[in-house]
């Protein structure tokens, strides 16, 4: 499947699409409202940051917990109820008067029932496309996450500076309420793809027998490590430029669109195995210029750059992908965004540990360094031992 058409024809994904844009859009603005509303009320990059992208590390708990749910679950059932959820606790956290401890608790709650999402949606966007129309869709899904990214910052930073924080939040919440709505009405009710209930040990074993594997294990740190330490950098742009942090994050979800459009849409499947250490280091090398302090212009052209390297995660992903078994592919993905997320919010804390002690530009500007050195490394350890293993089909787990 090598065009746009034909990806669009497919039955049920346009409503895919549109759910998730409906709640990627209320994750942006939302997002934006909580980091700003917490930086006003305590001036702390750290508890900015950690507001932001801190909820991501209770995901760690749900990857560790939740996981097997992914591909035992009905899907069209998690999804609707996972938008509920969040359209509960983001009406929670426009209630005025809310201590900071109970903001981070809702948020930390959001966080862990979060973990889920990424695996049903991946394990269920690879039910709705065929084998070869994954690349070209998962693209369309990124680059979708990007312009919904783009304009839902751009919107979300006019929007604050009309609205307070906490109608934001409302706004948000209602994004959320659509989202379930249009998962309950334009998806079709699938069983579950595997047998077997969910439950702490199925959770366990399956993501034991992920992580057996030593090319999924290199896989997985590079969709992991260096991604969130650069998305820990970023949780630093409300502090680095507190007026234009929207600007910002538009112009970052801006080269995420580009970045997959590129690799999703023009780059022949040959040729995309070898872009997934240049896309990582394109990720991570702009940012060392924020030890000059730029302005936002200059900023705004460097983070756009940088964030085309997001691409890399559709080659690792295929990667991946090519590497596990089709039962298990929904545990595999939340794993990945589990993964993901967990190491985007360790970055968040460790960005604002940084910023905290220098500043945000110092911060921006070590987190990419690292970035670049994980990316280096694990490049080699790819080099030394390359054979492509592929597992079984596994049969039901617990």
């Amino acid at each position: 499947m090598r065009s746009y058409r034909t990806l669009f024809r497919t039955p049920e994904f346009t409503p895919f699409l549109l759910s998730f844009a409906a709640y990627a859009a209320a994750q942006t603005i939302g997002g934006l409202a909580l980091g700003t509303l917490v930086f006003r009320a305590t001036g702390s990059p750290f508890l900015s940051a950690v507001s932001m992208f801190g909820p991501q590390l209770a995901q760690l708990l749900g990857g560790a917990f939740l996981l097997s749910a992914a591909d035992r679950l009905p899907p069209r059932a998690i999804l609707s109820a996972l938008a509920i959820a969040f359209a509960t606790g983001t009406a929670v956290l426009a209630l005025p008067g809310l201590p900071l401890w109970a903001v981070f608790t809702v948020v930390l709650l959001q966080g862990l029932v979060a973990s889920l999402g990424g695996g049903v949606r991946g394990g269920l966007l690879n039910e709705i496309l065929s084998k070869d129309g994954y690349v070209l869709g998962r693209s369309v899904y990124n680059m979708l996450w990007g312009l919904t990214q783009m304009i839902g910052f751009a919107t979300g930073g006019a929007l604050l500076a009309l609205l307070s924080p906490r109608t934001c939040l409302l706004l948000a919440a209602a994004l959320y309420g659509v989202s379930a709505v249009v998962t309950r009405l334009g998806l079709t009710a699938r069983p579950p793809r595997a047998s077997g209930r969910p439950s702490l040990s199925a959770t366990w074993r399956t993501n034991a027998l992920l992580w057996s594997s030593r090319p999924r294990r290199l896989a997985y740190l590079g969709l992991w490590v260096p991604n969130g330490l650069i998305v820990g950098g970023d949780s630093l742009y409300v502090s680095y430029a507190p007026g234009a942090a929207g600007t910002l994050y538009a112009c970052g979800a801006l080269g995420m669109f580009l970045g997959d459009m590129a690799v999703g849409r023009l780059v022949p499947p040959a040729l995309r195995p070898r872009l997934a250490t240049p896309l990582r280091l394109l990720l991570a090398v702009p940012y060392l210029f924020f030890v000059l302090r730029p302005g936002v212009a200059l900023s705004a052209v460097a983070v756009t750059v940088a964030s085309a390297g997001f691409a890399a995660s559709l080659v690792l992903q295929e990667r991946l992908m090519s590497l596990t078994p089709d039962d298990l592919a929904g545990q595999a993905l939340g794993l990945y965004g589990t993964g993901m997320a967990a190491l985007q919010g360790i970055g968040a804390v460790l960005a604002g540990t940084l910023a905290q002690l220098t500043s945000p530009a110092t911060a921006m500007t070590l987190m990419a360094a690292g970035s670049i050195t994980v990316t280096l490394t694990l490049a080699a350890l790819g080099r030394q031992g390359r054979s492509p293993i592929r597992l079984p089909p596994a049969g039901p787990v617990g």
